[in-house]
């Protein structure tokens, strides 16, 4: 018999040292600890140094009389906040992006979502089609729209768009210059489209898929038609998906730039925008007027809005509600 059977106790396992009794717990590994910190430094630097510096050293910029530099000193409170809100030419960028927003999102959103739904219908090609679409969402805003410009909608009875219209009998059309009717908000929003559907298309393919099957095979054995699966079923289990991308979409459009000073801009860097953006409004004002203190408040202008209209969608779309 042995000696724990003998005393009646239970034999236990020896404690690695360093440990005392009563505790649980893991030994810090400072050689992890050590890496990490070293492989993440100049990330979390870098970060903080050009990002949440530079958001905070702009933020006290709004607040100063910042002609032609950078530098803290000349505060004049609100009055830059308030030289914008009576600026006409900021008002009318502010009033142009909201009416660009209202259409553009809805567009987005519609064909996103028809397109998703068409491809997760398909049983052959759906991966070339897929990858087709999406190749658009890596191409660069500046390219695609020197590519819209000079080539598509030109204004040249050889472009692209001019050609194809030649073919119905229409006239040469100056599209970016034309301002009456204002032909290039066709060129703003058909370049907007391409590089944003396809993106957005993905994501909502991905909704569709997680989907179950047999909520549609249930459905077709009661008799429903396409419709009736398509608004009883796939959209109220797209919600999630459908709210996320509409806050993304809304701030994208907000956040528009590219396509409009790109498409607008001459030879010389001038811009001849019939409209401007906000961003394109305050880049002219902050980089080429040298006033960082009227743009920086301009900057904290447009995020504020952006956040205000950001949570009154989620308010009223019902963002983060349990089902």
């Amino acid at each position: 018999m042995s000696e724990t059977a003998t005393t009646g106790r239970t034999a236990t396992t020896a404690r690695p040292a360093g440990v005392r009794p009563g505790r649980r717990g893991r030994r810090t590994d400072w050689k992890a600890v050590g890496a990490f910190t070293l492989l993440t430094a100049p990330m979390l630097l870098g970060l903080g140094l050009f990002k949440y510096v530079a958001i905070g050293w702009s933020f006290l910029l709004s607040f100063s009389e910042a002609r032609g530099t950078v530098d803290l000193g000349s505060w004049v409170g609100f009055d830059n906040y308030a030289s914008l809100l009576e600026d006409e030419a900021f008002r009318s960028s502010m009033t142009g992006i909201i009416l660009f927003t209202f259409f553009i999102v809805p567009v987005t959103f519609g064909m996103s979502l028809g397109l998703a739904v068409l491809l997760h219908g398909m049983r052959r090609g759906r991966a070339f089609f897929r990858t087709s679409f999406l190749i658009p969402a890596a191409v660069s805003y500046v390219v695609a729209a020197l590519v819209w410009k000079m080539s598509l909608f030109n204004g040249l009875p050889s472009g692209v768009a001019n050609t194809i219209g030649g073919l119905f009998g229409w006239d040469v059309q100056p599209w970016i210059a034309g301002t009456d009717p204002p032909l290039y908000w066709i060129v703003i929003i058909t370049v907007r489209l391409w590089l944003q559907v396809g993106l957005y298309m993905i994501l909502f393919l991905a909704g569709l898929q997680a989907i179950p099957v047999h909520l549609y095979e249930a459905a077709s054995l009661d008799g429903a038609s396409r419709w009736a699966q398509f608004r009883h079923i796939t959209l109220p289990m797209l919600r999630n998906t459908s709210v996320a991308i509409l806050m993304l979409i809304l701030i994208a459009a907000f956040q528009a730039f590219d396509e409009f000073y790109n498409v607008f801009m001459t030879t010389t860097g001038n811009s001849t925008a019939p409209v401007r953006p906000p961003l394109v409004f305050l880049y002219d004002t902050a980089l080429k007027g040298q006033d960082y203190g009227v743009g920086s408040a301009g900057a904290f202008l447009l995020t504020l809005l952006i956040i205000l209209v950001t949570l009154l969608q989620g308010r009223i779309v019902g963002f983060g509600r349990k089902d």
